[in-house]
């Protein structure tokens, strides 16, 4: 009994660990400068632009291994 409340509690732990990190990231990516720019994928045309769009806090890439799904690291 106590070993499946101990498995059930790590997975509702994992899914709300889950959500916040899901819930952060969409902060980060609507708060970014970017996505209030006509073309984000375009160059800056100048260095206002350049500085404006890099002031926010920028989003590392996750390790090889996270993006492929082999084990999860953040």
């Amino acid at each position: 009994m106590n070993t499946t409340l101990r498995t059930l509690a790590r997975r509702v732990g994992a899914v709300i660990a889950d959500y916040n990190y899901a819930q952060h990231r969409l902060t980060l990516l609507q708060s970014n400068p970017d996505h209030y720019v006509f073309a984000p994928n375009q160059a800056p045309d100048t260095y206002e632009d350049f500085l404006f769009r890099t002031a926010g806090p920028l989003e590392h890439e996750p390790p090889a291994a996270a993006r492929c799904g082999k084990r999860d690291v953040r």
